[in-house]
């Protein structure tokens, strides 16, 4: 079951890089970045498959979105300087809740 959750959370690191490179491909137009999205998502997709042959796929699909979402929008603060306010920050707040939730209580995550 572990190398479940090192497997997702490989899915999410290659999911995160895709995403933060598509910002930089400006429509695809720019190579490099190009290159580094399209092969951080099929790694992604391929990663996110491992877990799937075990657990089920919406709560896979749940832990992958919203570890996603909270480091994507963390480097979109840092690294691309975009604000975030309160209702934001709420909302992520409540996404976190959700994913440890989901992990601590939930009947369908075998532990």
């Amino acid at each position: 079951m572990l190398l479940n959750y090192v497997y997702l959370i490989v899915a999410v690191v290659f999911e995160v890089v895709a995403t933060s490179a598509l910002k930089q491909t400006h429509g695809f137009t720019r190579l490099v970045p190009s290159l580094i999205s399209i092969g951080g998502y099929a790694l992604a997709f391929y990663f996110l498959s491992l877990p799937l042959r075990t657990m089920p796929i919406g709560v896979v699909y749940a832990l992958w979105c919203g570890a996603g979402i909270i480091f994507i929008t963390a480097i979109g603060w840092v690294w691309f300087r975009q604000a975030l306010d309160a209702p934001a920050l709420a909302g992520m707040g409540l996404i976190m809740a959700g994913v440890v939730i989901i992990n601590l209580y939930s009947k369908t995550v075998v532990h």
